[in-house]
């Protein structure tokens, strides 16, 4: 019985062990930063589409977690990171670091003008996604495998 736990034991810690290592592959954060920018649209989207009620606090968050998630987002790309954990990144992520990290630096200055001028209503947040949406294509035309 007591072999029983202490083999059960092992392979608990072995396997958050191995959850806590593929936090820290790269492919592994980058996925998980583009989830949290997903998440920032969708609720702006919400709001700029009517279906959620506006919130200045709601609007202000999701910017600053564009602003922020894209400050650091081009630094979870180091060579060797091309393939693994089912990574979406094109090969021109790679052949062109500076032109991919002026996408992201654009993507947060547009997120950084519009927290200094918060949209004030549905409208507002509607021509915020129009901004938003654009740094956001213009980067997945390139840097993006199509699936």
């Amino acid at each position: 019985m007591r072999l029983k736990s202490i083999a059960l034991a092992a392979v608990v810690g072995c396997l958050g062990l191995s959850a806590a290592i593929a936090q820290e592959e790269p492919q592994v954060r980058r996925q998980s930063q583009m989830k949290a920018v997903g998440g920032a649209l969708g609720a702006l989207g919400g709001i700029a589409k009517g279906q959620k009620p506006y919130e200045a606090e709601t609007v202000k968050a999701a910017l600053t977690t564009i602003s922020t998630t894209m400050k650091v987002f081009p630094d979870q790309f180091p060579a060797g990171s091309e393939a693994g954990s089912e990574t979406e990144a094109a090969p021109a992520v790679w052949q062109n670091p500076k032109d991919f990290h002026a996408k992201a630096e654009k993507l947060a200055a547009e997120a950084d003008k519009l927290l200094a001028a918060v949209p004030a209503d549905q409208a507002g947040v509607g021509s915020a996604m129009n901004a938003l949406g654009g740094s956001c294509s213009d980067c997945h035309q390139t840097y993006r495998v199509k699936k």
